[in-house]
Protein backbone atom coordinates (compact mmCIF):
# COMPACT_ATOMS: atom_id res chain seq x y z
CA UNK A 1 0.00 0.00 0.00
CA UNK A 2 1.27 3.61 -0.92
CA UNK A 3 0.22 6.46 1.32
CA UNK A 4 -0.29 9.69 -0.21
CA UNK A 5 -0.37 13.02 1.45
CA UNK A 6 -0.88 16.33 0.25
CA UNK A 7 2.09 18.34 0.32
CA UNK A 8 1.37 22.27 1.33
CA UNK A 9 5.19 23.27 -0.12
CA UNK A 10 4.36 21.80 -3.59
CA UNK A 11 0.35 22.17 -3.60
CA UNK A 12 0.02 18.38 -4.40
CA UNK A 13 -0.76 15.12 -3.62
CA UNK A 14 2.61 13.25 -3.28
CA UNK A 15 3.68 9.65 -2.01
CA UNK A 16 5.09 9.47 1.34
CA UNK A 17 8.64 8.19 1.01
CA UNK A 18 10.49 8.71 4.34
CA UNK A 19 13.96 9.95 4.95
CA UNK A 20 15.15 7.03 6.89
CA UNK A 21 12.64 4.28 6.35
CA UNK A 22 10.50 3.02 8.35
CA UNK A 23 11.07 5.67 10.81
CA UNK A 24 8.79 8.95 10.01
CA UNK A 25 9.93 11.92 12.19
CA UNK A 26 6.52 14.09 12.90
CA UNK A 27 6.63 17.38 14.35
CA UNK A 28 3.50 19.14 15.49
CA UNK A 29 2.96 22.46 16.34
CA UNK A 30 0.98 22.35 20.10
CA UNK A 31 -0.61 24.53 22.13
CA UNK A 32 0.13 27.91 23.44
CA UNK A 33 -0.92 27.07 27.54
CA UNK A 34 -2.19 30.35 28.71
CA UNK A 35 -5.95 28.64 28.18
CA UNK A 36 -7.72 25.53 27.37
CA UNK A 37 -7.93 25.01 23.85
CA UNK A 38 -10.87 25.41 21.40
CA UNK A 39 -12.60 22.71 19.76
CA UNK A 40 -11.06 24.35 16.59
CA UNK A 41 -7.53 23.35 17.88
CA UNK A 42 -8.62 20.02 18.96
CA UNK A 43 -10.00 18.86 15.32
CA UNK A 44 -6.31 19.94 14.79
CA UNK A 45 -4.45 17.80 17.28
CA UNK A 46 -7.24 14.80 16.37
CA UNK A 47 -6.48 14.87 12.78
CA UNK A 48 -2.62 14.38 13.61
CA UNK A 49 -3.27 11.63 16.11
CA UNK A 50 -5.52 10.01 13.03
CA UNK A 51 -2.50 10.65 10.64
CA UNK A 52 -0.02 8.93 13.48
CA UNK A 53 -2.32 6.07 13.98
CA UNK A 54 -2.88 5.49 10.41
CA UNK A 55 1.05 5.39 9.46
CA UNK A 56 1.48 3.45 11.98
CA UNK A 57 -1.28 0.76 11.12
CA UNK A 58 0.40 0.69 7.68
CA UNK A 59 3.88 -0.34 9.63
CA UNK A 60 6.06 2.83 9.91
CA UNK A 61 8.06 3.20 13.26
CA UNK A 62 6.73 6.84 14.26
CA UNK A 63 8.45 9.51 16.24
CA UNK A 64 6.01 12.05 17.26
CA UNK A 65 7.17 15.59 18.56
CA UNK A 66 4.80 18.44 19.87
CA UNK A 67 5.92 21.46 21.59
CA UNK A 68 4.25 23.35 24.67
CA UNK A 69 4.37 26.85 24.01
CA UNK A 70 5.28 28.02 27.46
CA UNK A 71 6.75 31.69 26.97
CA UNK A 72 4.93 34.30 24.37
CA UNK A 73 3.13 37.33 24.89
CA UNK A 74 -0.09 35.48 25.38
CA UNK A 75 1.28 33.33 28.67
CA UNK A 76 3.71 36.62 30.05
CA UNK A 77 -0.03 38.68 30.14
CA UNK A 78 -2.21 35.71 31.56
CA UNK A 79 0.57 35.66 34.36
CA UNK A 80 0.60 39.25 34.97
CA UNK A 81 -3.47 39.73 34.60
CA UNK A 82 -3.86 36.36 37.44
CA UNK A 83 -0.47 37.97 39.85
CA UNK A 84 1.24 34.64 39.88
CA UNK A 85 4.18 33.25 38.02
CA UNK A 86 4.58 32.39 34.53
CA UNK A 87 4.75 28.66 35.94
CA UNK A 88 1.65 28.74 37.99
CA UNK A 89 -0.17 29.35 34.35
CA UNK A 90 1.36 27.56 31.61
CA UNK A 91 1.71 24.46 33.98
CA UNK A 92 -1.90 24.51 35.07
CA UNK A 93 -2.64 24.59 31.58
CA UNK A 94 -0.16 22.24 30.00
CA UNK A 95 -2.09 19.77 32.33
CA UNK A 96 -5.22 20.49 31.32
CA UNK A 97 -4.19 20.08 27.52
CA UNK A 98 -2.69 16.41 28.34
CA UNK A 99 -5.86 15.83 30.55
CA UNK A 100 -7.95 16.86 27.31
CA UNK A 101 -5.81 14.79 25.13
CA UNK A 102 -6.84 12.20 26.99
CA UNK A 103 -10.72 12.42 27.23
CA UNK A 104 -10.50 12.71 23.64
CA UNK A 105 -8.47 9.26 23.25
CA UNK A 106 -5.42 11.16 21.57
CA UNK A 107 -2.18 10.18 22.14
CA UNK A 108 0.32 12.58 23.85
CA UNK A 109 3.53 12.55 21.32
CA UNK A 110 6.71 10.76 22.50
CA UNK A 111 8.21 14.18 23.08
CA UNK A 112 6.21 16.97 24.35
CA UNK A 113 9.14 19.88 24.99
CA UNK A 114 8.94 22.94 26.49
CA UNK A 115 9.96 26.07 25.11
CA UNK A 116 11.79 27.71 28.16
CA UNK A 117 13.84 24.22 28.33
CA UNK A 118 15.36 25.00 25.11
CA UNK A 119 16.88 28.09 25.21
CA UNK A 120 20.38 27.40 24.96
CA UNK A 121 19.33 25.62 21.44
CA UNK A 122 17.29 28.80 20.15
CA UNK A 123 20.62 30.91 20.55
CA UNK A 124 22.62 28.32 18.42
CA UNK A 125 20.47 29.16 15.89
CA UNK A 126 20.00 33.01 16.69
CA UNK A 127 24.43 32.67 16.19
CA UNK A 128 24.48 30.59 13.00
CA UNK A 129 22.00 33.05 11.26
CA UNK A 130 24.55 35.81 12.91
CA UNK A 131 27.15 34.74 11.29
CA UNK A 132 25.39 34.12 7.99
CA UNK A 133 24.66 38.04 7.95
CA UNK A 134 20.79 37.14 8.08
CA UNK A 135 20.20 39.24 11.34
CA UNK A 136 20.83 42.75 12.37
CA UNK A 137 20.19 44.27 15.99
CA UNK A 138 17.42 46.81 16.43
CA UNK A 139 16.14 48.55 20.23
CA UNK A 140 18.04 45.79 22.06
CA UNK A 141 15.95 43.22 20.20
CA UNK A 142 17.66 40.91 17.19
CA UNK A 143 15.77 40.25 13.66
CA UNK A 144 15.97 38.14 10.95
CA UNK A 145 16.46 40.13 7.31
CA UNK A 146 14.10 38.19 4.98
CA UNK A 147 15.39 40.25 2.21
CA UNK A 148 18.94 38.04 2.73
CA UNK A 149 16.75 34.79 2.52
CA UNK A 150 16.16 33.85 -1.09
CA UNK A 151 13.78 31.28 -0.42
CA UNK A 152 11.31 33.09 1.52
CA UNK A 153 7.57 32.73 0.64
CA UNK A 154 8.20 29.45 -0.73
CA UNK A 155 5.71 27.44 1.53
CA UNK A 156 3.29 30.14 1.91
CA UNK A 157 3.69 31.64 -1.82
CA UNK A 158 3.70 35.13 -0.50
CA UNK A 159 5.67 38.11 -2.10
CA UNK A 160 8.31 39.46 -0.01
CA UNK A 161 8.59 42.21 -3.38
CA UNK A 162 6.58 44.29 -1.07
CA UNK A 163 8.70 44.67 1.82
CA UNK A 164 9.65 48.06 3.08
CA UNK A 165 12.68 48.88 4.21
CA UNK A 166 13.31 48.62 7.84
CA UNK A 167 9.80 47.54 8.30
CA UNK A 168 9.46 44.63 11.56
CA UNK A 169 7.36 43.01 13.12
CA UNK A 170 7.71 42.05 17.08
CA UNK A 171 4.58 40.53 18.11
CA UNK A 172 4.56 37.05 18.25
CA UNK A 173 1.66 36.57 15.74
CA UNK A 174 0.24 39.13 12.92
CA UNK A 175 -1.62 39.04 9.99
CA UNK A 176 -0.53 40.83 7.17
CA UNK A 177 -0.70 40.41 3.37
CA UNK A 178 3.05 40.98 3.11
CA UNK A 179 6.23 39.92 4.42
CA UNK A 180 8.32 41.78 7.33
CA UNK A 181 11.43 41.37 9.11
CA UNK A 182 10.64 38.94 12.15
CA UNK A 183 11.89 38.75 16.01
CA UNK A 184 13.93 36.15 16.24
CA UNK A 185 15.24 37.62 20.35
CA UNK A 186 13.16 40.16 21.89
CA UNK A 187 14.69 42.32 24.32
CA UNK A 188 13.60 42.94 27.72
CA UNK A 189 10.69 44.76 28.39
CA UNK A 190 9.92 45.32 31.96
CA UNK A 191 9.76 42.64 34.57
CA UNK A 192 8.56 39.87 31.90
CA UNK A 193 10.96 36.57 32.24
CA UNK A 194 14.17 36.71 30.42
CA UNK A 195 17.70 35.16 29.60
CA UNK A 196 20.97 35.97 28.89
CA UNK A 197 21.93 35.97 25.29
CA UNK A 198 24.94 37.92 23.08
CA UNK A 199 22.19 40.32 22.55
CA UNK A 200 21.34 41.58 26.18
CA UNK A 201 18.41 40.11 28.27
CA UNK A 202 15.64 38.86 26.51
CA UNK A 203 13.23 36.32 25.39
CA UNK A 204 12.75 34.37 22.18
CA UNK A 205 10.63 34.77 19.53
CA UNK A 206 7.92 32.53 19.11
CA UNK A 207 8.66 31.34 15.85
CA UNK A 208 12.05 30.46 16.88
CA UNK A 209 10.77 28.17 19.73
CA UNK A 210 9.75 25.60 16.70
CA UNK A 211 12.64 25.59 14.80
CA UNK A 212 14.80 24.57 17.96
CA UNK A 213 12.57 22.10 19.00
CA UNK A 214 12.26 20.07 15.88
CA UNK A 215 16.17 20.52 15.35
CA UNK A 216 16.77 18.64 18.42
CA UNK A 217 14.63 15.82 18.37
CA UNK A 218 14.21 15.01 14.60
CA UNK A 219 17.26 16.56 13.03
CA UNK A 220 18.09 19.13 10.77
CA UNK A 221 15.60 17.87 8.12
CA UNK A 222 12.92 15.55 9.09
CA UNK A 223 9.40 13.93 7.18
CA UNK A 224 6.37 15.74 7.95
CA UNK A 225 5.53 18.86 9.83
CA UNK A 226 1.75 19.52 11.17
CA UNK A 227 -0.25 21.96 12.06
CA UNK A 228 -3.50 24.17 11.70
CA UNK A 229 -3.62 25.91 7.98
CA UNK A 230 -3.49 28.88 10.00
CA UNK A 231 0.03 28.44 10.46
CA UNK A 232 1.16 28.46 7.03
CA UNK A 233 2.08 31.96 7.50
CA UNK A 234 3.62 33.40 9.41
CA UNK A 235 4.76 31.03 11.44
CA UNK A 236 5.96 27.79 9.25
CA UNK A 237 7.05 30.33 6.75
CA UNK A 238 9.26 31.69 9.54
CA UNK A 239 10.16 28.43 10.51
CA UNK A 240 11.87 27.49 7.26
CA UNK A 241 13.75 30.89 7.04
CA UNK A 242 15.30 29.97 10.22
CA UNK A 243 16.03 26.00 10.06
CA UNK A 244 17.19 26.64 6.51
CA UNK A 245 19.11 29.77 7.18
CA UNK A 246 20.90 28.06 9.48
CA UNK A 247 21.85 24.99 8.47
CA UNK A 248 21.72 24.97 4.66
CA UNK A 249 19.28 22.43 4.62
CA UNK A 250 15.15 22.80 3.57
CA UNK A 251 14.13 21.08 7.18
CA UNK A 252 10.39 19.60 6.28
CA UNK A 253 10.11 16.80 3.67
CA UNK A 254 5.98 17.07 4.11
CA UNK A 255 3.87 19.96 5.08
CA UNK A 256 0.72 18.93 6.90
CA UNK A 257 -1.85 21.45 7.35
CA UNK A 258 -5.38 21.20 8.85
CA UNK A 259 -8.28 23.17 7.26
CA UNK A 260 -10.46 25.71 9.50
CA UNK A 261 -13.44 25.00 11.75
CA UNK A 262 -16.67 26.56 11.68
CA UNK A 263 -19.26 26.45 14.32
CA UNK A 264 -22.74 26.59 13.09
CA UNK A 265 -21.53 27.97 9.73
CA UNK A 266 -19.63 31.12 11.22
CA UNK A 267 -15.88 31.32 12.69
CA UNK A 268 -15.52 30.73 16.32
CA UNK A 269 -16.35 33.89 18.43
CA UNK A 270 -16.89 34.00 22.30
CA UNK A 271 -18.95 37.40 21.27
CA UNK A 272 -21.08 35.05 18.98
CA UNK A 273 -21.42 32.70 21.44
CA UNK A 274 -20.46 29.92 19.22
CA UNK A 275 -16.76 29.84 20.92
CA UNK A 276 -16.58 25.86 22.82
CA UNK A 277 -13.94 24.54 24.36
CA UNK A 278 -13.32 20.52 24.72
CA UNK A 279 -15.00 20.71 28.55
CA UNK A 280 -17.59 23.44 27.49
CA UNK A 281 -18.90 20.14 25.19
CA UNK A 282 -18.60 17.79 28.11
CA UNK A 283 -20.78 19.96 29.95
CA UNK A 284 -23.36 20.33 27.81
CA UNK A 285 -23.60 16.64 28.19
CA UNK A 286 -21.21 15.80 24.69
CA UNK A 287 -19.68 12.19 24.47
CA UNK A 288 -15.92 12.45 23.79
CA UNK A 289 -16.29 9.98 21.50
CA UNK A 290 -19.18 11.24 19.47
CA UNK A 291 -16.81 14.62 18.97
CA UNK A 292 -14.25 12.62 18.06
CA UNK A 293 -15.98 11.26 15.47
CA UNK A 294 -17.33 14.23 14.75
CA UNK A 295 -14.15 15.90 14.09
CA UNK A 296 -12.49 12.94 12.20
CA UNK A 297 -15.74 12.82 10.02
CA UNK A 298 -14.81 15.08 7.37
CA UNK A 299 -11.56 14.89 5.74
CA UNK A 300 -8.67 17.10 7.38
CA UNK A 301 -8.16 19.58 4.13
CA UNK A 302 -11.88 20.40 3.57
CA UNK A 303 -13.74 22.64 6.31
CA UNK A 304 -15.82 21.48 9.32
CA UNK A 305 -18.92 23.03 10.04
CA UNK A 306 -19.32 21.76 14.20
CA UNK A 307 -22.92 21.59 15.48
CA UNK A 308 -24.47 20.38 18.01
CA UNK A 309 -26.73 18.45 15.91
CA UNK A 310 -23.44 17.40 14.78
CA UNK A 311 -22.26 15.53 17.39
CA UNK A 312 -25.96 14.15 17.70
CA UNK A 313 -25.48 12.32 14.62
CA UNK A 314 -22.31 11.44 15.30
CA UNK A 315 -23.05 9.70 18.57
CA UNK A 316 -25.82 7.67 16.45
CA UNK A 317 -23.01 6.76 13.78
CA UNK A 318 -21.57 5.42 16.92
CA UNK A 319 -23.84 3.58 18.42
CA UNK A 320 -24.73 1.68 15.22
CA UNK A 321 -21.04 0.56 14.86
CA UNK A 322 -21.14 -0.23 18.60
CA UNK A 323 -24.49 -2.21 18.29
CA UNK A 324 -23.36 -3.88 15.26
CA UNK A 325 -20.04 -4.42 16.87
CA UNK A 326 -21.70 -6.33 20.22
CA UNK A 327 -24.33 -8.17 17.49
CA UNK A 328 -20.72 -9.62 15.25
CA UNK A 329 -19.42 -10.69 19.14
CA UNK A 330 -22.78 -12.79 19.83
CA UNK A 331 -23.21 -14.23 16.37
CA UNK A 332 -19.67 -15.47 16.11
CA UNK A 333 -20.54 -17.79 19.49
CA UNK A 334 -22.22 -20.12 17.48
CA UNK A 335 -21.26 -22.80 15.04
CA UNK A 336 -20.36 -21.42 11.51
CA UNK A 337 -20.58 -22.80 8.32
CA UNK A 338 -17.44 -22.62 5.60
CA UNK A 339 -18.09 -20.27 2.63
CA UNK A 340 -15.39 -17.97 1.31
CA UNK A 341 -17.33 -16.03 -1.30
CA UNK A 342 -18.81 -14.68 1.41
CA UNK A 343 -16.20 -13.03 2.74
CA UNK A 344 -15.36 -11.46 -0.58
CA UNK A 345 -18.26 -8.70 -0.32
CA UNK A 346 -17.20 -7.96 2.88
CA UNK A 347 -12.93 -7.74 1.84
CA UNK A 348 -14.11 -5.69 -0.82
CA UNK A 349 -15.28 -3.13 1.48
CA UNK A 350 -12.86 -3.66 3.50
CA UNK A 351 -10.04 -2.59 1.25
CA UNK A 352 -11.73 0.30 -0.04
CA UNK A 353 -11.78 1.30 3.88
CA UNK A 354 -7.78 0.87 3.40
CA UNK A 355 -7.48 2.64 0.19
CA UNK A 356 -9.23 6.02 1.08
CA UNK A 357 -7.22 6.12 4.42
CA UNK A 358 -4.24 5.70 2.05
CA UNK A 359 -5.90 8.78 -0.42
CA UNK A 360 -5.13 11.37 1.85
CA UNK A 361 -6.76 10.48 4.76
CA UNK A 362 -9.89 10.25 3.31
CA UNK A 363 -12.38 9.61 6.19
CA UNK A 364 -15.41 10.46 4.34
CA UNK A 365 -15.05 7.68 1.59
CA UNK A 366 -13.26 5.48 4.63
CA UNK A 367 -16.66 5.40 6.58
CA UNK A 368 -18.85 5.39 3.69
CA UNK A 369 -17.14 1.73 2.76
CA UNK A 370 -17.05 0.99 6.65
CA UNK A 371 -20.97 1.16 6.96
CA UNK A 372 -21.46 -0.23 3.15
CA UNK A 373 -19.76 -3.67 5.70
CA UNK A 374 -21.95 -3.20 8.42
CA UNK A 375 -24.80 -3.26 5.82
CA UNK A 376 -23.76 -5.96 4.40
CA UNK A 377 -22.73 -8.06 7.39
CA UNK A 378 -26.24 -7.55 9.19
CA UNK A 379 -27.94 -8.81 5.94
CA UNK A 380 -26.25 -12.11 6.10
CA UNK A 381 -26.86 -12.35 9.78
CA UNK A 382 -30.35 -11.52 9.30
CA UNK A 383 -30.91 -14.15 6.55
CA UNK A 384 -29.07 -17.09 8.42
CA UNK A 385 -25.79 -17.10 5.47
CA UNK A 386 -22.81 -15.59 7.58
CA UNK A 387 -19.94 -18.19 7.15
CA UNK A 388 -17.10 -17.91 9.35
CA UNK A 389 -14.43 -16.40 6.74
CA UNK A 390 -17.28 -13.48 6.23
CA UNK A 391 -17.66 -13.47 10.12
CA UNK A 392 -13.33 -13.15 10.30
CA UNK A 393 -13.29 -10.23 7.74
CA UNK A 394 -16.33 -7.89 9.22
CA UNK A 395 -14.31 -8.36 13.06
CA UNK A 396 -10.49 -7.08 11.42
CA UNK A 397 -13.18 -4.54 9.46
CA UNK A 398 -13.92 -3.31 12.80
CA UNK A 399 -10.64 -3.89 14.72
CA UNK A 400 -9.32 -1.54 12.13
CA UNK A 401 -11.67 0.95 12.31
CA UNK A 402 -11.31 0.78 16.33
CA UNK A 403 -7.04 1.19 15.60
CA UNK A 404 -6.99 3.86 13.13
CA UNK A 405 -9.51 6.42 14.56
CA UNK A 406 -8.83 5.79 18.03
CA UNK A 407 -12.52 5.22 18.94
CA UNK A 408 -13.45 1.75 20.62
CA UNK A 409 -16.60 0.26 19.75
CA UNK A 410 -17.06 -2.17 23.38
CA UNK A 411 -20.16 -1.63 25.21
CA UNK A 412 -19.69 -0.02 28.61
CA UNK A 413 -19.76 -2.90 31.09
CA UNK A 414 -21.78 -0.85 33.59
CA UNK A 415 -24.12 0.29 30.51
CA UNK A 416 -24.51 -3.84 30.23
CA UNK A 417 -25.08 -4.66 33.78
CA UNK A 418 -27.65 -1.81 34.25
CA UNK A 419 -29.91 -3.60 30.78
CA UNK A 420 -29.20 -6.80 32.01
CA UNK A 421 -30.93 -5.90 35.61
CA UNK A 422 -34.01 -3.81 33.55
CA UNK A 423 -34.13 -6.92 31.64
CA UNK A 424 -35.12 -8.86 34.40
CA UNK A 425 -37.12 -6.35 35.76
CA UNK A 426 -39.29 -6.23 32.85
CA UNK A 427 -39.21 -10.46 32.54
CA UNK A 428 -40.62 -10.09 36.69
CA UNK A 429 -43.21 -8.03 35.10
CA UNK A 430 -44.31 -9.56 32.79
CA UNK A 431 -44.84 -12.99 34.63
CA UNK A 432 -46.83 -11.11 37.36
CA UNK A 433 -48.46 -9.68 34.20
CA UNK A 434 -47.74 -5.87 35.46
CA UNK A 435 -47.83 -5.23 31.34
CA UNK A 436 -47.84 -1.61 31.59
CA UNK A 437 -44.56 -1.86 33.76
CA UNK A 438 -42.92 -3.95 31.32
CA UNK A 439 -43.47 -1.97 27.88
CA UNK A 440 -42.25 1.40 30.66
CA UNK A 441 -39.02 -0.59 30.68
CA UNK A 442 -39.22 -0.81 26.90
CA UNK A 443 -40.14 2.88 26.44
CA UNK A 444 -37.54 3.73 28.66
CA UNK A 445 -34.96 1.96 27.31
CA UNK A 446 -35.61 2.70 23.68
CA UNK A 447 -35.02 6.35 24.80
CA UNK A 448 -31.66 5.55 25.52
CA UNK A 449 -31.07 4.01 22.23
CA UNK A 450 -31.10 0.64 23.30
CA UNK A 451 -33.90 -1.78 21.72
CA UNK A 452 -35.45 -5.27 22.95
CA UNK A 453 -35.69 -7.99 21.08
CA UNK A 454 -38.23 -11.03 22.26
CA UNK A 455 -37.18 -14.35 20.48
CA UNK A 456 -37.32 -17.86 21.33
CA UNK A 457 -34.53 -18.04 23.07
CA UNK A 458 -35.49 -14.97 25.41
CA UNK A 459 -34.84 -11.68 25.23
CA UNK A 460 -32.19 -10.24 23.45
CA UNK A 461 -30.75 -6.38 23.31
CA UNK A 462 -28.84 -4.12 20.75
CA UNK A 463 -28.20 -0.37 20.86
CA UNK A 464 -30.61 1.57 17.93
Amino acid sequence: MTVRIFNTVSRSLEDLSPIGPPKVGIYSCGPTVYDFPHIGNFRTFASIDLLRRFLKFRGYDVVSVMNITDIDDKTIKRAADEGVPLEAVTDRFTDAFYADLKTLNCMKADVHPRATKHIPEMLEICRELEKKGLTYVSGGSLYFRIGAFANYGKLSRIDKEGILENARIDNDEYEKESARDFVLWKGKKGDEPSWESPWGEGRPGWHLECSAMSRKYLGERFDIHTGGVDLVFPHHENEIAQSEGASGVSPVKYWFHVEFLLVNGEKMSKSKGNYFTLRDLLDKGCDPMAVRYLLLSVPYRRQLNFTLDGVESAKSALRRLQGFSSRLGEYGLQQLPSGPEKAGEIEAFAKAFGESMDNDLNTAEALAALFEAVRAANTMMDGGEMTREAFDAAGKLVSDFETVFGIPLKADETLEEEVERKIEEREAARKSKNFSLADSIRDELKERGILLEDTPKGVRWRRS
